[in-house]
């Protein structure tokens, strides 16, 4: 079994010194002290500076230990993604057949990459996690949605994403996303990290910790189509995570996820742009389509998101395939455009990711 490249990230926070305020405390009055300090500080007393000695002065490159790495050059600049947004029946054999057949559609329509929704191959809920559960280390008949996956890649000779599905390992449970590659072997497998817990009278309440075990490990895979980073619906809430991929070079983040009617209409897009603004990068997004009967609603609603935080091609609720148009060069133009790496205040704060070896 081949394997991508997994982080584990850990942040910490290392606070600039602060100048002495113990003379405020002789002020009168809060307008007294605001007096003193504006008298205390010449007018105009920063001279201007051009942009490169700014950024210089910035020392952005200390703002992430390690630093930040340059974007590693793609096999192909342009491709076309495939959101394949599917209904889910309490079938499995059939939910399988049927994500097999929009693979194999959007392969003929010249997809190069697939990505699938959240648990595509069983209901979402905490009753049916343990029954639709595969092994997926096992493999063969233990496991036949990721069976399905691999023989299609290899056949078609395209990625898939494979949205994710409810995985057994021992006595645990998880959320789990598999990625595959032109060659149909396995390049990394995603447990989501962040479980789903919500209580919201009246509107949702869910708990995944009741079955589910959390993932330990962010994933990050190099693949025929670029560097993509994965995570799973709840994954996306979490700014830190993203963060993480586009430091560690990812031209795309695609997070198969199933929002719900409560926070979808919120939070659904406004997630997906604010994590491809705040990194320049592709986001893309792939969810079960509605269906109002099943004891959890999914919003639908699959989307591409450029790296300007611009929505590309986007979907309604029901079923349907998107197919999209990804231009890695938008990145670096954008970046251009808008230099965040090199404006980032590394005197000030510190991002930190520290790389799991040998994982």
């Amino acid at each position: 079994m081949r394997t991508g490249i997994a982080f584990l990230s850990s942040a910490s926070f290392r606070p600039t010194s602060l100048a002495s305020l113990s003379h405020l405390n002789s002020c009168h009055s809060p307008l007294d002290s605001v007096f003193r300090i504006r008298k205390s500080v010449p007018r105009f007393s920063i001279p201007f500076r051009p942009f490169a000695a700014m950024a210089s002065a910035y020392k952005p490159e200390q703002a992430r230990v390690p630093p930040a790495l340059p974007l590693p050059p793609p096999r192909v600049s342009k491709f076309k993604i495939a959101l394949c947004q599917l209904s889910v029946t309490a079938d499995k054999e059939r939910n399988i057949s049927h994500a097999r057949k929009a693979i194999e559609e959007a392969a003929d329509k010249g997809a190069e990459l697939v990505l699938l929704p959240e648990i595509w191959n069983s209901p979402y809920s905490n009753d049916s996690f343990p029954v639709y559960a595969e092994d997926i280390d096992a493999g063969g008949e233990s496991s036949p949605s990721i069976s399905m996956l691999s023989e299609v890649a290899r056949n078609r000779k395209i990625t898939i994403v494979g949205g994710s599905i409810p995985e057994r390992s021992g006595d645990r449970l998880y959320n789990t996303c598999c990625i595959f590659g032109t060659d149909g072997y396995l390049k990394g497998k995603h447990r989501k990290i962040h479980l789903f817990d919500i209580d919201i009278p009246g509107k949702i309440t869910f708990q995944e910790s009741k079955t589910l075990t959390a993932g330990e490990t962010p994933t990050i895979v190099d693949t025929d189509v670029g560097r993509i980073g994965i995570g799973i619906c709840y994954d996306i809430r979490f700014q830190e995570l993203a963060m993480i991929y586009g430091a560690r070079g990812a031209h795309l983040v695609c997070y198969p996820g199933a929002f719900n009617m409560t926070t979808g209409p919120l939070h659904w897009e406004l997630l997906q742009r604010a994590r491809a603004a705040d990194n320049q990068l592709y986001v893309a997004t792939c969810s079960p389509a509605r269906d109002t009967g099943s004891g959890y609603v999914a919003w639908g609603h699959s989307t591409l998101v450029g790296p300007f935080g611009e929505v590309l091609a986007t979907t309604e609720h029901e079923e349907a395939t998107i197919i999209a148009e990804i231009d890695y060069s938008i990145i670096d133009l954008r970046r251009a455009n808008l230099p965040l790496q090199k404006q980032r205040r590394g005197d000030l704060y510190q991002f930190v990711d520290v790389q799991r070896l040998n994982s």
